[in-house]
């Protein structure tokens, strides 16, 4: 069985960044790995992105967004991560459910047990071995997304454009969900240096993928 590895946090925290360079190491030290993201994943999965991404959707109501969040993630469980779990793979995921129960549950105020309850059919209770949470001031993070756009990198979502208040929220979540599990979650200071940020995750993920043999 691989081990099943998730990043999350703001965006503009750093994530995509650390997540390459995690695997660019992984893979020169003989590791078979599969680097993946939420929404998306699959092809079904991206379509739903999409849809879910758009700046114009503002309609949408909470209750779909996390219908359509889980929909993806379903597919995203069903179709990639289980397969390459089953087949020993280091499997790295920028996002999974953790942010469903902040984005939707502390920033949108959905019910928290109903959250859990639909991210535990969807996934069919899959966890993470590890999640690696990159934290940063949630103007910080709006900031360094806005100056990335600006070099044609990234893109500005219908959850960016959310008040800075739905963003702190979020983080107030985060914070929440790793102080109920602190064995699962490593905190970093996304506003560290990159190397540094990046031993650090080095030395956990030996460490994790050690203690699984």
């Amino acid at each position: 069985m691989g081990i099943f590895i998730t990043f999350e946090g703001p965006d503009g925290s750093g994530k995509s960044t650390q997540i390459q360079l995690l695997t660019e190491y992984l893979k020169a030290n003989g590791y078979a790995v599969v680097t993946t993201r939420e929404p998306g994943g699959t092809p079904i999965g991206d379509q739903i992105r999409a849809v879910l991404h758009d700046v114009e959707n503002t309609a949408m109501v909470a209750e779909a967004e996390i219908l359509l969040y889980s929909a993806s993630r379903a597919q995203h469980v069903g179709q990639l991560i289980r397969p390459a779990l089953e087949q020993g793979t280091v499997v790295l995921s920028d996002r999974y459910a953790d942010s469903t129960m902040a984005y939707q549950g502390y920033g949108r105020g959905l019910d928290l047990m109903a959250l859990r309850r639909i991210t535990e059919f969807a996934t069919g209770g899959l966890m993470p071995d590890l999640t690696i949470y990159l934290d940063c001031l949630v103007q910080e993070g709006l900031d360094r997304k806005q100056k990335a756009l600006a070099q044609g990198k990234g893109e500005w979502n219908r959850l960016d454009q959310e008040a800075v208040e739905f963003h702190r929220r979020v983080r107030q979540g985060y914070m929440a969900l790793a102080a109920a599990d602190p064995p699962r979650w490593l905190i970093l200071d996304g506003q560290c240096s990159i190397d540094k940020i990046q031993k650090e995750i080095r030395q956990v993920v030996k460490d994790a993928l050690a203690a699984m043999g």
